[in-house]
């Protein structure tokens, strides 16, 4: 079936449709990660969001449910070179082409994704409409309708996607380590599943969570987690945080990195195209040791703001220098703007979940002082 792209500069991408057949409007972003297109698919931090994979073929190796980093794609669509529909893997439960259909995710391929990757890269982020229910008449007849639509998308759409993808219910993962509360902005699975590495008993609330039930469980430990959107939409939270700021150590990862530096009274920003993918350099100021990682974000920490605030910056982005890492310099709070849990991509920074328990251990010696 046809399938189109079209951004908000004008540019029309014709190509061919695949997955969930449909009309879908987002911002377009582009993920650089030779693999992982499940992960990626599933990672609640694209939420709204069109996804270019820079990768050429997708769809290789196919797609086993254990590796979701969420239950569901909150994608809206994919944007790809070429897929391919016999993956040859032995674990293999079913075709990239079947996951978008069963989740809802439109697709489009035999585009030229290394041009509207360079259109991204130069020009800044943009918003798109993606449709593979349309044919070439069709959509010449619905230009205007087109052009609504992109047009409510710029003004209006302001979604609380953490609300969305985060959960609505406390629920615990008892172990018999550390306590540790996680606040949900729309957590990657492999997050919990490192804390579980570790033997945490678990506690995950919505981020909304009021600061009287989180301390409640008596935690040793918080970790705020990754998640979708402006972290200044999470106006809840980062009260909360202030209130749990000196109370508990505190670790951020991504999002959670961004609502910390917020409640700190630091500023965050939209950058011009993010950072998203498995192969970004981030340097350890500290170690004086270079990291590749993997990214997702589109906002960044200010680093004019964070003078007064006591925080100073741990690690630097080796492309743009932003803020990758902060802690503070007296209180057992620390944060990164990566993705320390990396899979399917780096596992190099791992370390970062030795490092929060061992800051809790340091803090507590497994007697609450709450």
């Amino acid at each position: 079936m046809e399938a189109f792209l079209y951004l908000e500069d004008g540019t029309v991408y014709k190509g061919k449709g695949f997955g969930y057949k449909g009309t879908a409007f987002g911002e377009i972003v582009f993920n650089t990660s030779m693999t992982g297109y499940q992960e990626i698919l599933t990672d609640p931090s694209y939420a709204g969001q069109i996804i270019t994979l820079t990768y050429p073929l997708i769809g290789n190796y196919g797609v086993n449910e254990k590796f979701n980093e969420s239950f569901k794609s909150f994608a809206r669509g994919l944007v790809v070179k070429s897929i391919s529909n016999t993956p040859s893997n032995y674990m293999s439960m079913e075709s990239i082409d079947q996951m978008l259909k069963n989740m809802g995710v439109v697709g489009i391929y035999d585009v030229d994704t290394r041009s509207i990757t360079r259109k991204i890269r130069n020009g800044g982020s943009l918003k798109c409409i993606i449709t593979n229910e349309f044919t070439l008449d069709e959509v010449d007849d619905e230009k205007n309708f087109f052009k609504d639509a992109l047009f409510k998308i710029i003004k209006n759409e302001k979604d609380d996607y953490m609300k969305k993808v985060g959960t609505k219910n406390k629920y615990r993962i008892e172990g018999k380590g550390f306590r540790v509360a996680l606040l949900d902005f729309g957590v990657k699975q492999n997050i919990i599943r490192n804390l579980v590495k570790r033997n945490c008993d678990i506690t995950v609330f919505p981020y909304y969570a009021k600061y009287d039930e989180i301390i409640s469980i008596n935690p040793q430990g918080i970790l705020l987690s990754n998640g979708p959107g402006d972290p200044k939409c999470a106006v809840e939270a980062i009260e909360t945080v202030k209130k749990l700021i000196g109370k508990v150590p505190i670790f951020g990862i991504c999002m959670g990195h961004q609502v910390l530096s917020l409640a700190f009274g630091a500023d965050t920003y939209k950058m011009k195209y993010g950072h998203r993918g498995g192969n970004h350099g981030v340097k350890d100021l500290k170690k004086d040791r270079c990291y590749i990682t993997s990214q997702n974000h589109g906002y960044a920490v200010n680093v004019k703001s964070l003078e007064n605030t006591g925080l100073i910056v741990t690690h630097i982005n080796l492309n743009d220098e932003t803020v990758e890492g902060l802690r503070h310099v007296s209180l057992p709070v620390f944060s990164v703007q990566f993705h320390p849990e990396g899979a399917p991509g780096p596992n190099d920074s791992e370390y970062l979940f030795d490092e929060f328990i061992n800051l809790m251990d340091k803090e507590w010696h497994h007697e609450s002082k709450i």
